[in-house]
């Protein structure tokens, strides 16, 4: 008798909403700033804050020294607040019936944790990249996933990003980009019916 799939999902861009431009425009609304030199300044410094060398309240310090007409405690609200569940998360709790669940996020977990407890009540495991040291597509991580699975069981990686797919390949895994539109659940429950009818 076969044991239950294993499906290892990314937290931003498939269960919980990404930071998008629009949300660095809200932040600078009340000032001169370009939305997109903030966004810049974000990327320069995000693999520093997704591996937890940047701490997060070292992210707004240098968000504030960096941009001092920048209402810090507003940034944080509108950040905090653009981070929402998508319609996707509402598939977890079924597929928690009939999969094990674990979530692999490059993340801040201060920043996901308001969504977090909802999310964890489905899953098997939780690995966040500034938690523990290490961030996608490095393969370290995946491989700290792995002591969280199942042995011998089938493996389903479903990423936004193209470029996160490869270590996961090269473990075994079967991979799947989630799309925006959000096509790639209808994916993931015809697999679950092969499984179950198997």
């Amino acid at each position: 008798m076969k044991g239950r799939p294993q499906i290892v999902l990314d937290i931003a861009g498939v269960l919980l909403s990404n930071m998008s431009l629009t949300c660095w425009r809200d932040m600078i609304r009340e000032t001169n700033l370009s939305a997109e030199s903030l966004k810049v300044h974000f990327t320069g410094i995000k693999r520093q804050l997704w591996t937890g060398i940047m701490r997060e309240e070292e992210f707004w310090h240098s968000l504030n020294e960096a941009y001092p007409e920048l209402s810090i405690s507003r940034a944080k609200e509108i950040l905090y607040s653009s981070i929402v569940p998508l319609p996707t998360a509402q598939y977890l709790e079924r597929w928690s019936e009939l999969a094990d669940i674990h979530l692999l996020s490059n993340h801040c977990k201060e920043w996901i944790e308001p969504n977090l407890s909802r999310l964890s009540s489905f899953t098997k495991s939780i690995t966040i990249s500034n938690q523990v040291g290490l961030c996608k597509p490095e393969i370290e991580i995946y491989q700290r996933v792995e002591t969280f699975l199942v042995a011998g069981e089938e493996v389903l990686f479903i990423d936004d990003q193209e470029k996160n797919l490869h270590s996961a390949k090269l473990l075994g895994w079967e991979t799947l980009l989630a799309d925006e539109e959000g096509d790639w659940v209808n994916e993931v429950e015809s697999l679950l019916r092969k499984f179950i009818n198997a």
